[in-house]
């Protein structure tokens, strides 16, 4: 084989394993036009043709379109060039992929209805840049632009440092989880309770429950509501219950209150300042999506408390 050999449409078909009807479709396109016709009228081509044709069913198998494809031959792009931009496309095309897949996955497991698969597949189709857009759009309708006079700008700080951030091939569990989390914060009821609770976590400061009730007490309750919630103890049971009627009378002799409904009342309702179920609802999901570890020691226990205190009046004798 030399620069002067000529070869026919069907012998390019045998050499670089294309149909003819696909060598004629490129050929009637130009962009592997014939060299010459032989004395009967059918088309020849030369070596050039045939080095174009492989490179052509080279590129149209890693996906390239085919007025691209034209302007390699033509030498207006290098084949790196469009293989770089090329890869970058495809990278897109991946991550849209595993999106679709972690969605079908969270379908399958959670048994999620129409409705629920069509905002699953919605939300993940959003960029990452329109998903932190989501976020800072939450933030500062909840906290209040920066720099204006109704700002929280250490509430603001404190969600921004955990903003969540799907990755790239998440998980059936973390799709959902943002799902969940989309809803929450375009919700403003949502957006109200998490003002309300934000301020005392960013500042650090103490509920004014605790400080009347004082140190030794509320390490007491704390390590009796997190045993009783690691151990799966429902408030609403009656090993809750004893539970909760217990804290319910230490409280009431420190304060020297009546451990009644209304004081159960009261309870649930200062604890439930900087502990909302829904706000503490909200930080579990975004350890689910940014796929951190759920440190045990951070896991509020307040809620589990309130729940408890919320469950109407007490069903077990005051502790002796």
């Amino acid at each position: 084989m030399d620069a002067t050999t000529l070869y026919s449409i069907g012998e390019l078909s045998r050499r670089t394993g294309l149909p003819v009807r696909t060598i004629r479709f490129y050929s009637d396109a130009g962009v592997v036009a014939p060299t010459t016709r032989s004395p009967a009228g059918y088309r020849l081509y030369d070596l050039d043709a045939l080095h174009r044709l492989e490179l052509l069913r080279t590129l149209r198998e890693l996906g390239m379109d085919l007025a691209t494809i034209q302007r390699v031959l033509d030498r207006e792009l290098s084949v790196a060039e469009v293989a770089a931009a090329h890869a970058d496309a495809t990278d897109v095309q991946i991550r849209v992929l595993q999106l679709r897949r972690s969605v079908l996955r969270a379908v399958a497991r959670g048994g999620a209805g129409p409705e629920e698969t069509k905002l699953m597949h919605r939300l993940t189709q959003l960029s990452g840049e329109e998903r932190r857009r989501l976020i800072d759009d939450f933030v500062e309708g909840t906290f209040g632009a920066s720099g204006t006079a109704d700002a929280d700008p250490a509430a603001a700080a404190m969600v921004r440092a955990a903003t969540p951030d799907l990755p790239d091939d998440p998980s059936g569990e973390q799709v959902a989880a943002w799902a969940e989390l989309a809803e929450l914060v375009g919700d403003e009821d949502f957006r109200a309770r998490m003002r309300r609770t934000a301020g005392h976590r960013a500042a650090g400061r103490p509920l004014d429950i605790e400080s009347e009730a004082g140190e030794e007490l509320m390490e007491f309750t704390r390590q009796k509501v997190a045993e009783a919630v690691e151990s799966g103890i429902d408030p609403l049971g009656d090993r809750g219950a004893r539970v909760i009627d217990d804290l319910v009378h230490r409280f009431a002799e420190v304060l020297a209150r009546t451990p009644d409904t209304r004081f159960r009342d009261w309870m649930a309702e200062r604890f439930e300042e900087a502990h909302d179920p829904r706000v503490d609802r909200y930080w579990r999901l975004v350890w689910i999506v940014n796929g951190w570890q759920v440190v045990p020691d951070l896991v509020p226990v307040y809620p589990w408390l309130v729940q408890g205190l919320r469950s109407g009046r007490p069903r077990t004798s005051p502790r002796g």
